[in-house]
């Protein structure tokens, strides 16, 4: 149903009631018209055409009925239709109906990321999501940034991320993760204690610009701390000494290349690959992607696993393929259909 603001109702209800009390003051007034006739005169006569195809000549009543109708009536007739234009014209009601529509849209999301800040750094955490077809909702102070916001699977949001009621807005309930990149420490620190608060389940991404910030984030409730000047800095410093090892890094990450990616998949719990070694599972020889490394469910990380290695539910493989090979095994690694 559309939710209209009251003033907007109004507006709409005041020509009804115009109509409806003049058809019904002539018909009452004058006995030889029908409903139909005085529905007629009514709207010729609130739309001041005038009223010379009436079947019938007014009584003296009828004459002083029309002339409070066409005071009382022409007016707020005139007044409730320019304000419902102008509400079209200015996209006031387009904007309303806009509005619900994405709240229609937030209610369906389930498993989906939040950001936090749409800065420099979230600009590119945005499209990255969007490139790898994954929902996400975006929130800013700055309208003004999200005005233009046309990224596909994404939903922008206005208003202020550390604010419980705007997580809420956003589905934290239903979200699988959370990332936090806004300027300032001190509103990532308090979006993350929130956020935890909110959803004790929730994966918590957290950008930090002073390192004696990272452990106070953790403590609140990050999964994880990244700082965007040591990852720069170490990324420069590596384009230097080991620039065959950026290379390789940029080919497996970078989404223009369609030979060779790099990405993870979670062992479910009724996944065929469950109880069985990296031998015997055949991921290389028959899927054709190379296992990196595996993120055991106890914590570890396994990298170069030996081919004995047992395979179990909680496992995430860090597996290097093409992009048709690593769907399928992310397929693979999921319960059996």
């Amino acid at each position: 149903m559309i939710r209209l603001p009251r003033r907007l109702w109004v507006l709409m209800f005041v020509p009804a009631s115009l109509v409806g009390i003049g058809t019904l003051g002539y018909h009452l007034i004058e006995e030889k018209y029908t409903l139909f006739d005085a529905l007629y005169l009514t709207v010729i006569t609130l739309s001041t055409i005038g009223y010379g195809e009436v079947p019938h000549e007014l009584t003296t009543m009828g004459r002083v009925f029309t002339i409070f109708l066409i005071l009382g009536g022409v007016f707020g007739f005139a007044y409730s239709a320019s304000e419902i234009i102008r509400s079209i014209v200015s996209g006031e009601i387009a904007g309303i109906l806009g509005k619900q529509k994405m709240e229609r849209e937030l209610a369906k999301l389930h498993d989906h990321i939040i950001v936090c800040g749409y800065g420099r750094i979230g600009r590119l955490v945005c499209q990255e999501f969007s490139r790898l077809n994954k929902p996400f909702v975006v929130i800013d102070m700055n309208a003004e940034d999200l005005q233009d916001f046309q990224l596909p699977g994404g939903i922008p949001l206005v208003g202020d991320a550390t604010s419980d009621d705007m997580l809420k807005r956003a589905g934290i309930d239903r979200a699988h993760s959370l990332v936090t990149v806004m300027s300032s420490d001190a509103e990532n620190l308090f979006t993350t204690m929130s956020a935890r608060l909110l959803n004790s389940k929730l994966t918590i991404v957290a950008r930090v610009e002073v390192a004696e910030s990272e452990q106070k984030l953790i403590r609140a409730g990050a999964n994880r701390v990244v700082s965007p000047y040591v990852i720069g800095g170490t990324r420069v410093a590596h384009a230097v000494v080991k620039p065959t090892v950026v290379d390789f890094i940029e080919l497996t990450m970078g989404p223009e290349n369609i030979a060779l990616q790099m990405e993870e998949a979670t062992i479910d719990q009724g996944s065929p690959l469950v109880g069985v070694n990296l031998k015997d599972s055949r991921l290389r020889a028959e899927h054709q992607v190379v296992i990196v490394a595996i993120k055991k469910k106890a914590g570890h990380m396994q990298f170069n696993p030996a081919s004995e290695t047992v395979l179990d539910a909680g496992d995430i493989l860090v597996a290097m393929g093409s992009r048709d090979h690593l769907s399928a095994l992310s397929k693979l690694a999921g319960p059996r259909v």
